[in-house]
């Protein structure tokens, strides 16, 4: 039985789902499994992950499409091992991911959730030049919910008792269990870390580095925001009676570094509009972010200005957005 299973949940990833595949395959550490799950693609993805099934450490799960929470959670329930890790279709892992999560979990156990570091890449596996690099430690809630120091779903690498330890079914009789909310189309990762820090005792932690290869396709850096926020709303409705004490005293901050969030990413894909109407939107909410990052705060309200009145080219920018 392998010691960590890995989550690889595609819907219609023919482009990319191969580098991703290859990026598991190049693993230094050895003792693990990949669950893939198809989930009602309609292109060639089932062609793709044929040649991969020759490696008898990959197998492949066909469904009907949930969304990516419930091709996540099919993975969960047909993975073997003590840790579990998630990839997208679209992303990579560099070579010594896996080996350095599960170091980190053997030798913390109390740690709940293990992640690193993402560099940006384009829909050509190029650097963007921008990296994710997440406070690693003393991450409470409140540090959760605020700041996501998690990053994306493809750098978490949870220690199987954690997950079950979040486990629950929508209705009494559900046949599924379910580990992120099936109903989200996005803040399903933040939904799943919060809840995570919330209700149970187990800690979250980072490690070192930047492991994960994260993929900003098209316009990924600014489209949608409008969705990311209202599904960020919809998460804290969600959550809040969990412990309502908890969202009154930190909400109007975590608004407010969403919003700042949501604007740098508007900066870095170059659309002033919606950076400048983030940035208004986000001292409004709370001005936490002001005083607890200035630097990184009045950085981010001087571009959105800037890029708004002049439409200055961004990647001229994009040393003051290093994360």
């Amino acid at each position: 039985m392998p010691k960590a299973s890995i989550i690889v949940p595609a819907f219609n990833a023919t482009e990319t789902l191969s580098e991703t595949l290859k990026s598991m395959q190049n693993q230094s550490y050895q003792d693990f499994e990949v669950v893939v799950v198809n989930d009602g693609s309609t292109d060639r993805t089932a062609d793709v992950i044929q040649p991969f099934l020759k490696d008898p450490r990959f197998h492949v799960v066909e469904q009907p499409n949930r969304g990516l929470a419930g091709a996540r959670n099919t993975g969960i329930a047909n993975a073997v091992g003590a840790y579990i890790g998630f990839c997208d279709a679209d992303d990579l892992w560099l070579p010594d991911k896996l080996a350095r999560h599960v170091r980190h979990l053997d030798r913390s156990p109390d740690v709940g959730l293990s992640y690193a570091g993402s560099i940006l890449i384009d829909e050509e596996s190029q650097p963007l030049g921008l990296k994710q690099t997440p406070r690693l430690h003393a991450i409470t809630a409140a540090e959760v919910f605020k700041r996501n120091p998690v990053g994306n779903g493809s750098v978490a690498v949870f220690r199987r008792a954690a997950l079950m330890d979040i486990a629950y079914r929508p209705q009494q009789h559900h046949p599924r269990q379910w580990f992120f909310d099936e109903t989200f189309r996005q803040s399903e990762d933040i939904e799943c870390w919060l809840r995570l820090a919330l209700t149970t005792d187990w800690e979250i932690e980072g490690i070192a580095g930047h492991l994960t290869k994260y993929r900003i396709a098209g316009q990924g850096l600014s489209a949608n925001t409008n969705k990311q926020f209202a599904s960020w709303a919809r998460m804290v409705d969600k959550l809040r009676p969990l412990n309502p004490s908890f969202f009154a005293s930190h909400e109007p901050a975590a608004r407010a570094y969403q919003l700042r969030y949501l604007a740098r990413r508007a900066i870095s894909a170059g659309d002033g509009g919606k950076a400048s109407k983030y940035a208004h939107e986000f001292l409004r909410a709370s001005l936490r972010p002001l005083f607890e990052e200035p630097l990184k705060t009045l950085t981010t309200l001087a571009a959105a200005e800037f890029l708004a009145r002049t439409g200055y080219d961004p990647m001229r920018l994009a040393e003051a957005l290093r994360h």
